[in-house]
């Protein structure tokens, strides 16, 4: 797609220009969105300002790194499995998903209809209020809560317990600092709706990116199919989805039925995470956004370690994102400091369905506690 330029402006472009935006251009990213590391074989890979050894995650990395170091004051990806929000816990920014369908997606090169969103990122919560009012058309006032109003939930097991231990560290005195300033947490049970949940997300963006970037490819590069597209792709991970999962006569394609059935799940899944909310009387849930701080380059497609035992890189870093993309809700991550390896930490707060306004006023007092 490098040598494709589109003849005018996608809707989410068009209202910031309108706002009075200055768009500057596009950034570097993981290539068609599919992976954490923005480690692009075509361009080059985007490096992480605060050590330039280190990716700036991804997908969306370019603009984080971008915000990072001060090139721009905001900026726009987008968020699929937590592509806005692990670059910015990475580079020690901000990133939000919205609720889904929030913003108008039209023009987005596509993955999945059912969990892919436009997501601003920027260096204060304040400026994603803003970007968000853009967006959305949403005016609903938004303003910093009292810590002693807020009430959130806690996730037990694998999301909080399984942690870097530099990620630990800095986790841990979230907490205090939350619990200091009178915000009340309430340990919660998530198992109800993150339990599947990645092979339920996973095999409903397989099946929806061949559908869906098939409509997009012959509506704004019909000379070019899914097979010619795949023959281009530069890196090697990517290259892989598409032979195995997503071009014809790949061995691992998802049928209709195993989609069907994965969409069943995704409801059950909303409708748990709505349980989980209700029953608890909960503003949000706050957990730490990646379980690591940001991978050396060189080393980061090969898998890591954590805890003492060989991960996938992709599945670990998307790990406490995912939940919220699957489900279509709001997710957002604020700085939670700088680890004692001198590296950003994130904290992701995620909201109810619809709650966008009420999770960036959540944001901006957790802001000024954490940061």
């Amino acid at each position: 797609m490098r040598e494709f330029v589109p003849a005018q402006d996608a809707p989410a472009v068009r209202l910031l220009r309108e706002a009075g935006a200055v768009i500057l251009g596009k950034a570097n990213m993981h290539e068609l969105a599919l992976g954490v590391t923005s480690n692009n074989q075509a361009f080059s890979p985007v490096r992480n300002p605060h050590d330039l050894s280190r990716f700036a995650g991804g997908s969306s990395g370019g603009v984080a790194a971008l915000v990072a170091a001060g090139v721009v004051r905001a900026g726009l990806g987008t968020d699929t499995g937590g592509s806005v929000r692990v670059p910015a816990a990475v580079t020690g920014t901000c990133g939000f998903r919205p609720t889904l369908g929030r913003y108008p997606g039209e023009g987005v090169t596509p993955l999945s209809s059912t969990r892919d969103t436009i997501g601003p990122m920027a260096r204060r919560v304040a400026d994603l209020v803003l970007l968000d009012e853009v967006l959305s058309g949403d005016d609903t006032p938004v303003a910093a809560r009292p810590p002693g109003s807020i009430r959130l939930g806690v996730p037990t097991g694998h999301l909080t317990g399984r942690l870097e231990d530099e990620v630990a560290v800095r986790w841990e005195a979230a907490l205090r600092d939350l619990a200091r300033a009178g915000v009340s947490l309430v340990p919660v049970d998530v198992g109800s709706f993150t339990e599947g949940e990645f092979e339920t997300g996973m095999a409903i963006v397989l099946y929806e990116t061949r559908v869906e970037l098939s409509v997009y490819l012959s509506k704004y590069r019909p000379e070019t199919d899914l097979t010619a597209l795949t023959a281009l792709i530069a890196g090697s991970d990517v290259r892989g989805v598409f032979e195995n999962c997503v071009v014809d006569g790949a061995p691992a394609l998802v049928s209709e039925d195993v989609y069907r059935e994965c969409l069943d799940r995704w409801r059950r899944l909303r409708t748990a995470y709505a349980d989980t909310f209700a029953v608890h009387g909960l503003d949000g849930l706050v957990l730490p956004t990646t379980p690591a701080t940001a991978l050396d380059l060189a080393t980061c497609d090969q898998g890591m370690v954590l805890c003492g035992e060989p991960v996938d890189t992709f599945a670990t870093f998307i790990r406490n994102t995912g939940p919220a993309s699957v489900i279509g809700a709001p997710g957002l991550s604020i700085p939670m400091g700088v680890a004692t390896n001198g590296l950003p930490t994130g904290l992701e707060i995620d909201a109810r369905v619809g709650a966008d306004r009420e999770l960036l006023a959540l944001g901006l007092t957790l802001e000024e506690i954490c940061g």
